[in-house]
């Protein structure tokens, strides 16, 4: 890309000039809509549920399934699978993790991100037990009524709540970190609290009174959930393994093999096991003939970033790597994590590095450079400040961290690159200058040039809406704009043009960055565009013009 906006700035980065030598295009007060508007076409589908968390059946004889990025609290035929209600923040229910019904009828759900535990009554009022740190994760209920969380992934504490809200939250013990407390747990026929210990492989008790545990079940990959049948039997779900194991003395009985990356599971009234899964958003019967019936597909359930990489698109799905054929769209590889355990890690952004992927996660606080072909970790970035994206760049590995606003170029030392960021939220290197998209001030700026920071970055695309993926043309910039759900191109000159209106992103957690997941843009050999629909679950593609 050469214009003259772009050999002024460089004559000015030569004698040292700062921002004010430089005027970046002007942006006209509304993006200017193409006659020619190119065709948005859903490339790939996946998932109808952002990644199924919690499941349990309700009085109705109905499943109820929350989904924390999706977050929503679903409800649904065991028979069908259809969903037959949805409540959803406009309900009052944000990022539910998991879901458990008390005696009298009322259920409450853990919002693992903001912290809130809440629920409804009888009645349908929204009643919030309590307010606590991030971390809530499972929830369950004595059988005379009594309400327990735990914190898993985000703190390891084990609480008793009062439904009401009016008592307040009592610890019941803080030694099963770190790291997690329990997850999804389960009242015991012999009134104790049991749960997985996710990092340890085993099943422990509680005594919620003391706060003494014991150890009932060791053994375990990734125990995930424990649920007790009617007969009072132990089983556990491994979600390292994709299994559902049924423990009696001490041995562990397979019931089913699914795919690793399974969230929880429920019973219904018949010992019917209903199986859901964080990683592939889909939710599976385990019929009496062992037979498995799909009550919801699985695919893509978090889609963010997107990159083309040794002749195939791959898309970052948060728990997961997958791959298209860039031609016809088909599924060619799903590479799946088991969080907090895998070497993969989390997957939100990422970017193409020759055959290999860099991947990044906020969430897991770290990036990774992966060999997909192999399957295995190259290098490894960790204890970062809730890394948004990271991109190959002049001797080593830039980095945009939300947590310290800043970029940093991590070679044999570190170079911080620019600093001062709201919202750093996405990379672009091209050629030897590196760019950064700002989602909160809505601007895209050059931050450095051969390897080294600018004095002063300087912002050659603003006024946009929400920007997170972006791509540095010949012509100029092709951008994301979440919040306006569109993809507009921006040539050298600030003139802008639609390419494409689709199914946008949702905003963040005060916990996180507000792209939460990253809504993706690439481009392929043939200069094809893909672009990842986070809210919609599918990969769209924009054909070159011919």
């Amino acid at each position: 890309m050469r214009s003259t906006f772009v050999l002024l700035l460089a004559m000015c980065l030569l004698s040292g000039c700062g921002e004010s030598d430089v005027t970046p295009p002007e942006k006209p007060s509304q993006p200017e809509t193409s006659s020619a508007t190119p065709t948005l076409e859903v490339f790939a589908t996946g998932a109808n549920i952002s990644g199924a968390n919690g499941i349990h059946f309700g009085p109705d004889g109905l499943l109820y399934v929350t989904s924390v990025i999706g977050s929503s609290l679903t409800v649904h035929d065991p028979e069908t699978g259809e969903e037959v209600r949805r409540f959803t923040e406009a309900q009052g229910v944000i990022g539910p993790d998991d879901v458990a019904f008390a005696p009298d009828g009322s259920y409450y759900w853990t919002s693992i991100l903001t912290g809130e535990v809440a629920g409804f009554d009888p009645d349908g009022n929204k009643v919030i037990a309590a307010q606590l740190p991030p971390g809530p994760n499972p929830v369950t209920f004595s059988d005379d009524g009594r309400l327990f969380i735990s914190q898993c992934f985000l703190g390891h504490n084990v609480y008793e709540l009062d439904p009401k809200g009016v008592d307040e939250p009592r610890i019941i013990t803080e030694d099963l970190g770190p790291g997690c407390g329990l997850n999804g747990m389960d009242w015991g026929p012999d009134d104790r609290l049991y749960g997985p210990r996710w990092f340890f492989g085993e099943v422990v008790s509680l005594d919620v009174e003391s706060g003494e545990w014991r150890v009932e079940a060791t053994g375990f990959t990734t125990p995930a959930a424990i649920k007790f049948d009617s007969k009072g039997v132990l089983h556990v779900l491994d979600t390292g393994t994709g299994q559902v194991l049924r423990v009696v003395d001490g041995n562990h009985e397979v019931v089913v093999q699914l795919e690793p990356g399974l969230d929880n599971f429920a019973f219904d009234e018949n010992d019917t096991i209903f199986v859901s899964s964080f990683v592939d958003g889909d939710l599976q019967r385990v019929n009496a003939d062992g037979s498995i019936t799909s009550l919801q597909p699985a695919g893509m359930a978090h889609p963010a970033g997107v990159a083309v990489a040794g002749g195939k698109v791959w898309v970052a799905d948060m728990h997961s790597i997958r791959s298209y054929d860039r031609n016809s769209g088909e599924s060619v590889d799903v590479q799946r994590n088991i969080v907090g355990v895998g070497d993969l890690g989390g997957a939100i952004n990422l970017a193409a590095d020759g055959d290999h992927l860099i991947l990044s996660s906020w969430f897991d606080n770290d990036v990774r450079i992966w060999d997909p072909d192999s399957k295995r970790r190259v290098a490894h970035y960790p204890d970062l400040g809730g890394p948004t994206a990271a991109v190959r760049y002049a001797n080593g590995i830039a980095i945009a961290e939300h947590n310290k606003g800043t970029v940093t170029l991590y070679a044999d030392e570190p170079i911080e690159l620019a600093s001062g960021f709201k919202a750093p939220t996405a990379l672009v290197a091209s050629g030897d200058r590196l760019y950064l998209g700002d989602r909160s001030s809505g601007e895209i700026s050059l931050i450095a040039e051969a390897g080294r920071p600018l004095q002063t970055p300087v912002v050659v695309v603003s006024g946009l809406e929400a920007p997170e993926g972006f791509l540095v043309t010949d012509n100029g910039f092709v951008v994301v704009e979440a919040q306006a759900s569109r993809v507009v191109q921006v040539s050298e000159s600030g003139e802008r043009s639609v390419l494409a209106s689709f199914e946008g992103g949702s905003e963040g957690t005060p916990s996180g960055p507000p792209s939460q997941l990253f809504n993706g843009i690439a481009m392929d050999a043939d200069e094809n565009l893909f672009i990842t629909g986070e809210t919609s679950r599918v990969l769209y593609r924009i054909e070159a013009s011919r």
